[in-house]
Parts: structure tokens; sequence; C-alpha cells
């Protein structure tokens, strides 16, 4: 994670993790409704879908064409798949807010704000 352009924001962190999560079923509005569920979050779905794009661009994700469907239309969906990049980006930014969590919690005296 430490070359310009593999950092992630805490949206693209969420969608890397939802895309993990729901693996062949990941499309923008599964996602969507996963980040939902799982985080109470309101998400437009342009901005999920501009997410993806970025973290495809970024070789974190890839994505396919799905097959056509009547309830689309007969339009197909783009799947989105994490690549072995994305899952050790996830990797990095676990470890690096584990640390820096286990450091805030081993402050013996601090006193936290209210």
């Amino acid at each position: 994670m430490g070359t310009k352009g593999t950092y992630i924001g805490e949206l693209e962190e969420l969608v890397l993790l939802v895309v993990g999560l729901l693996y062949e079923g990941a499309y923008g509005v599964s996602v969507l409704k996963e980040i939902k569920e799982q985080t109470g979050r309101e998400v437009n779905i342009s901005g999920i879908h501009s997410v993806m794009n970025r973290l495809e661009d970024k070789g974190l994700l890839r994505s396919e064409m799905g097959g056509a469907s009547n309830t689309r239309g007969g339009r197909r969906k783009r799947i989105y798949f994490l690549t072995a990049a994305g899952k050790a980006t996830l990797d990095q930014v676990r470890s690096v807010r584990e640390k820096l969590y286990s450091q805030l919690s081993s402050l013996p005296n601090y006193q936290f704000s209210a």
C-alpha cells in the first residue's frame, strides 16, 4: 500500500469487503444493498459504480459481464470480483488499523474527552 495510487478510502474499503463477501453475486445493486444492511450507511448507486470503476482501474477489482435476464429487460449486469491485489490491500489496511488501535488501547492513563 505504500505506492502512490494504492491508498483506499473508507467507502472503497467497504466496497472491496462487500465484493469479496458477495463473491459471484457482486454487482452494483447487490453491493449497495449489502453495505446498507451491514453498516446502515446510505450510499447512492452512482457512488457505488464510481468506486467500483476506480477500484477496477487500480487493479483491486475485476469485472465481467453476466448473463442477460428477463427481470432486467434482457440487459446484462456487470459482476465484480476481488483480485489478489484487492485482498492484499484489505490485509494491509487491516494490519495498519489493528496496529494503531492496539497502541491506542495500551495507553494506561489516557483520559478520553467527552
